[in-house]
């Protein structure tokens, strides 16, 4: 049934880099030799500050069960989101949703006793997004990931990372609208299950799903009739990104998210792209690249299919 269809696809392009923007993904790093720091312990420092942690999963068991060889002692991909950061930007700023939840990775190297936790930094996010770096509620989003970091590895320090981040090749978002035919509620419907439905046959898993207007209608913000977010995850590209780069789960699930606002009869969706993996991971290995360039390809693939029913 063609309930819908695309109305427009836009992108995000990155102008360049300044000497504010390198390292948007940063690691924060704490010798761990007594083994005292966890993803566990790490998990309770940020829910101690107010995060919303929706997943922390431990990304050895896939790893062995479908590749056999493990690059990392411990290497975990945990998604969380700040109330208070989306309840602030999300009506001014929906593209907040591109990082409500966002990605952490927690990774010890192999023979190695540093416990490691990648972010995207505030100026990332507002690169993303286009949010100002000096937006107040951008600025405390950072603070309090910072705050929690410290709280979880007290002796901690942010590494000097070993590469610069570099021009992005292309378009960092992905967003294409929807007009809505009928009943919206159908057609939200209709559209999330049929999006659902092409996940598993290319590949992909959703770890957390986030109902976002949930928390607005909670607040009284009536701002939209629906706004959800989905974390989209790719194995095998984790497990090849993360040999070179285990700070990559800082993009890794990234958020697709889509909303309708209660003045509009279209869904908006949008996703990040792999340019910003390129970019702020400085990749350049080519199995790296393919298997993300695959993923960006079969994920875009999967709006245009839900698009033509």
């Amino acid at each position: 049934m063609r309930f819908i269809k695309i109305l427009v696809t836009l992108c995000v392009v990155t102008i360049g880099l300044s000497a504010a923007e390198a390292n948007h993904v940063r690691v924060f790093a704490s010798e761990n030799s007594d083994g005292k720091i966890t993803p566990k312990t790490i998990q309770a420092a940020f829910e101690k500050e107010g995060f919303m942690v929706e997943a922390n999963n431990d990304m050895l068991t896939p790893f062995k069960r479908d590749f056999k060889v493990l690059h990392h002692k411990v290497y975990n991909l945990m998604i969380l989101w700040d109330k208070e950061t989306f309840r602030a930007l999300g009506v001014k700023y929906p593209k907040i949703a591109l990082f409500t939840p966002l990605s952490m990775s927690i990774y010890t190297e192999k023979d190695a006793t540093t416990i490691n936790v990648s972010s995207l930094s505030p100026e990332g996010i507002a690169q993303m997004t286009g949010i100002p770096a000096n937006e107040p509620a951008l600025v405390t989003l950072g603070k309090k990931i910072e705050k929690a970091l410290k709280r979880a590895m007290p002796n901690g320090k942010f590494r000097k990372m070993p590469y610069k981040m570099i021009k992005a090749e292309g378009p960092l978002v992905h967003e294409v609208s929807f007009a809505v035919k009928g009943d919206w509620e159908d057609a939200k419907d209709d559209l999330e299950m049929a999006f659902e439905g092409e996940l598993a046959p290319n590949g992909f898993v959703s770890p957390a799903f986030v109902d976002l207007n949930y928390d607005l209608d909670e607040h009284d913000i009536d701002a939209y009739k629906f706004f959800d977010a989905y974390s989209i995850c790719k194995i095998p590209v984790i497990y090849t990104v993360s040999q070179k780069h285990p700070e990559a789960g800082a993009l890794a699930p990234c958020t697709m998210y889509l909303y309708m606002k209660k003045d509009e009869h279209v869904i908006h969706m949008a996703f990040p792209t792999v340019y910003k993996w390129f970019s702020a991971l400085n990749i350049q290995d080519k199995p790296s690249r393919d298997v993300l360039l695959d993923a960006q390809k079969k994920f875009e693939n999967i709006l245009k299919k839900i698009g033509a029913k």
